[in-house]
């Protein structure tokens, strides 16, 4: 699956949106990321056209099955690296700062053992 790395933090960003107030609208992302009304308009349509979402006629946004694996995948790696960096002694701030820009680029392997480090770590705790 080749998708940008952009794409990914919409498709994370609209699942976050979804599990925090149950419904997801353009403007609700423009407010959450503080980006511009047509920079949204933009890259829902893309995501729209490439079949990750679907719009409503109310506006509501609905992540399709293949969006759907991307912001779960992309979700789940931001908060198991955040939590990592946090055991390791990183402040939340800069751990959830510093996993937004790790998670899309870290190898499967890597990512598979910072897992398995992660549940140790709790083990031990």
């Amino acid at each position: 699956m080749n998708i940008h790395e952009s794409a990914e933090d919409y498709l994370e960003r609209i699942l976050m949106l979804r599990l925090k107030n149950g419904t997801v609208r353009s403007i609700d992302i423009v407010r959450d990321l503080e980006y511009s009304k047509p920079s949204v308009s933009i890259a829902m349509k893309r995501l729209r056209e490439n079949g990750y979402i679907q719009m409503d006629a109310d506006g509501l946004i609905t992540l399709l099955p293949p969006g759907e694996e991307i912001a779960s995948r992309i979700y789940d790696r931001h908060q198991l690296l955040t939590q990592f960096l946090v055991q390791l002694g990183v402040s939340p701030e800069n751990a959830a700062a510093d996993a937004c820009k790790i998670e899309h680029d870290i190898s499967e392997e890597s990512y598979e053992k910072i897992k398995a480090a992660t549940l140790r770590m709790r083990g031990a705790v």
